[in-house]
């Protein structure tokens, strides 16, 4: 990880994102710990609704913004976004309900996902959503069985036939960028042909057209842009080949932030270029009168606006290296160890009256780690920094996506870090800290 002390106020922020000034969102660090507790997830709502204006602003009027609820699907986040305008990508039953419950129409909602149960599938279906993307022949057969079982008279279930990006398609010798996981994502071109047959000529299906996911966290904008070029050219040939109208093709998410300093930003002004330039090339082709794009942007949109604050529980030198003890660690924080990505932490004081910053004699190599009994708890080691001392503040940035969603949260039956959101000055709590008396209620000694 890389690590920053708090800069001094009224220095301009470095980068953009939910630490501007000295403070986290506008407000001070100790007075959201003082109000909330430690640890906590901290969001900037209003960064979220700069930077979902900001991409609206930049993309066509043909393409549309679906939320990928995976990256945090806390219903208040999920209900803003919604009010912004954006549609919701679900991968289960539990997302579509978040999604339906924060207000947002079933005809924006997308469901995706590989190994939908039947329940999954039949929630999907009666809700009406927009789409449902079909991974296999196998899902796609059981989605057409549920969608007869409603009977005569029942709309046609629109679907989306997803495509398996990592292998070299052969429909008019298209290969799409990326690797979508090994395999399992997505049909292969056999598959996928098959498949097309079968939703257009079924009449309780509807096939709508391609979706293709290219990578993630993906910073360049032309790789994007190259993968909606290939995306929409197998969508038209296999469109055609089936003789249908294209009306939507789902090129998934991907756009990515920088986790490290150095990193430039997505060029969305180059990105919504590129994106203009493909659906302009489609003005003289009457098959592609009513075709649509969506991108499901998930991590762009409020990673940037999250924050893991947490507070100096111990500090201690050990081998010669100063050891900052926190009261939050990996069982909340899972993210930078399970793939590597590197995160900016910064260091706040605990109190009103303590030094913004600490003199330049004080940096100290430093091992910031959490309060697990696992050597997996580890923030960082060897950063040369200002230790922070008891009672002071460290912040995770970076993290309102897969943060607390994409935790371990019961591991050493520490308490679960509520969330809070932050609005024009005013902090909210959306989801309470959960105890472990909470969860441990709930359980039941057998009699044996």
């Amino acid at each position: 990880m890389l690590v920053e002390t708090a800069p001094r106020r009224g220095r301009p922020p470095q980068r953009e994102g939910i630490v501007r000034s000295g403070r986290i969102a506008g407000l001070e660090a100790y007075d959201l710990a003082a109000r909330f507790g430690t640890p906590a997830y901290l969001y900037d709502v209003d960064l979220i609704e700069r930077r979902y204006a900001a991409l609206r602003a930049a993309l066509p009027a043909r393409v549309d913004i679906a939320y990928a609820v995976k990256a945090n699907p806390a219903l208040a986040i999920v209900d803003f976004l919604g009010r912004q305008g954006a549609g919701a990508d679900v991968a289960s039953s539990g997302e579509l309900a978040t999604a339906l419950r924060a207000g947002i129409d079933p005809s924006r909602i997308v469901m995706t996902g590989p190994g939908k149960r039947d329940a999954e599938l039949r929630d999907a279906v009666t809700a009406g959503v927009r789409a449902v993307t079909v991974e296999s022949p196998n899902e796609l057969a059981r989605l057409e069985a549920l969608a007869a079982s409603r009977g005569a008279g029942a709309p046609p279930v629109p679907v989306l036939l997803r495509m398996a990006v990592g292998e070299r398609a052969r429909l008019e010798r298209v290969r799409l960028v990326g690797d979508d996981g090994a395999g399992k994502f997505g049909m292969d071109t056999p598959d996928l042909v098959a498949s097309s047959h079968r939703a257009a000529t079924s009449p309780h299906l509807r096939l709508l057209g391609l979706h293709a996911f290219g990578a993630s966290n993906v910073l360049d904008a032309d790789a994007l842009v190259a993968h909606a070029h290939e995306t929409v050219r197998a969508a038209r040939a296999l469109a055609a080949a089936v003789g249908v109208r294209l009306r939507l093709v789902d090129l998934g998410g991907g756009l990515g932030i920088p986790y490290e300093v150095h990193e430039d930003p997505l060029d969305l002004q180059r990105l919504g270029h590129g994106l203009a330039a493909l659906i302009d090339g489609w003005a003289d082709d009457p098959s592609m009168a009513e075709a649509r794009l969506l991108l499901e942007p998930g991590r762009w949109l409020v990673g940037p606006a999250g924050a893991y604050l947490s507070r100096v529980v111990d500090r201690k030198t050990v081998g010669g290296e100063h050891v900052v003890i926190l009261d939050g660690g990996v069982h909340h924080v899972l993210r930078p160890a399970l793939v590597g990505t590197d995160h900016v932490i910064r260091a706040f004081p605990g109190r009103p009256d303590a030094p913004v910053i600490r003199a330049a004699d004080r940096m100290f190599p430093v091992t910031v780690a959490g309060p697990l009994c696992s050597g997996l708890d580890v923030f960082v080691q060897h950063a040369v920094l200002a230790a922070p001392e008891v009672g002071d503040l460290v912040a995770v940035l970076d993290l309102g996506a897969y943060g607390f969603t994409e935790s371990m949260p019961f591991f050493l039956s520490h308490a679960i870090p509520p969330e809070v959101a932050i609005r024009r000055g005013r902090a909210e709590l959306i989801r309470p800290r959960q105890e472990p008396a909470d969860w441990l209620e709930r359980q039941r000694v057998p009699s044996w």
